[in-house]
């Protein structure tokens, strides 16, 4: 991610670009980040611009396709789970963890029902992906007004 995919956007977006970045940079083992809306529509993206995941040692590190399918894949994760804590009573879903073979997806809640979704290497420390993941919530959360959900959604449609 660049600075020139965050120009003419607000401070506010511009900061949560940085503390995507900072996720992904700054945490070891997270391949890509995904920010996305109550009504499943990607929001903030690791990489909003490029279409394919890169490939490394001929394995792709990212979802097949692109930073959609992550956000795809978090919203019918966060549904699956929603719709289990309603039949066993369990209240509201923080967080899920799957841990696979070659990867794992981690997704948490964001105050105004956004979710958080990484998508991690199999060896990753889940609790310390969980905790960045909290850090990004607990800073991101007040300031993903609707107004800034608006934004976000058109500059990301601006940019493919």
């Amino acid at each position: 991610m660049t600075a020139t995919g965050t120009f003419g956007l607000s401070s506010e977006a511009r900061n949560l670009h940085w503390l995507l970045g900072n996720l992904v940079e700054e945490v070891p083992g997270v391949r890509s980040v995904a920010v996305v809306s109550s009504d499943g529509l990607l929001l903030l993206s690791s990489d909003p611009v490029h279409n394919a995941a890169p490939v490394v040692a001929g394995r792709p590190q990212g979802p097949r396709g692109s930073s959609a399918d992550l956000a795809t894949i978090v919203s019918g994760v966060a549904s699956l789970t929603l719709g289990a804590a309603r039949l066993m009573d369990g209240g509201g879903v923080k967080q899920t963890m799957v841990a696979m073979e070659e990867s794992s997806v981690l997704v948490m809640s964001i105050s105004d029902g956004s979710l958080l979704g990484v998508h991690a290497t199999p060896d990753c420390d889940m609790s310390v992906v969980a905790y960045h993941m909290a850090l990004f919530v607990g800073r991101a959360g007040h300031v993903l007004t609707p107004e800034l959900r608006s934004e976000l959604r058109k500059s990301l449609e601006s940019a493919q």
